[in-house]
C-alpha cells in the first residue's frame, strides 16, 4: 500500500512537470493528451497491477515486468529522439542569431 502511494505522487510530480513546457500550441495539445493516456495508465498500473500481468498476457509477452520494461524501451527512445530534434533546433537558431551578430558587426565596423 505504501509504494502504491508513493508511486503515485511520482506519477503526479512528473506530471506537473512535464506539462510546464513552452512548445506551440498544437504539440503541446498533443503532448498533454498523451501525457494524460500516461498518467491513467499508470495509475491503473500502480493500482492492479495484475491487470499489467493480463494484458501483458493478452499482448503475447510473459510478464507484466517485460510488458513494462518494453514501454520504457520505447519511451526512452522516443525522449532521445525528441532531446535530439530540440537540440538541432536550438543549434540552428544559435547559429542563424551569431551569423546575423557577426554579420551587424562587420557592417558597424565598416562604418
Amino acid at each position: 500500500m505504501l509504494i502504491q502511494i508513493i508511486l503515485l505522487v511520482a506519477i503526479a510530480i512528473i506530471t506537473v512537470l512535464l506539462t510546464r513546457s513552452t512548445a506551440g500550441a498544437r504539440h503541446q495539445a498533443v503532448r498533454r493528451l498523451l501525457l494524460a493516456g500516461f498518467v491513467v495508465l499508470a495509475v491503473l498500473s500502480v493500482l492492479f497491477p495484475s491487470w499489467l500481468t493480463v494484458l501483458a498476457r493478452f499482448l503475447g509477452v510473459g510478464r507484466g515486468a517485460d510488458l513494462l520494461l518494453y514501454a520504457l524501451v520505447i519511451a526512452f527512445l522516443s525522449s532521445l529522439a525528441t532531446t535530439y530534434r530540440t537540440t538541432s533546433l536550438l543549434n540552428r537558431r544559435i547559429t542563424v542569431y551569431l551569423s546575423r551578430g557577426v554579420r551587424t558587426s562587420e557592417n558597424l565596423a565598416r562604418r
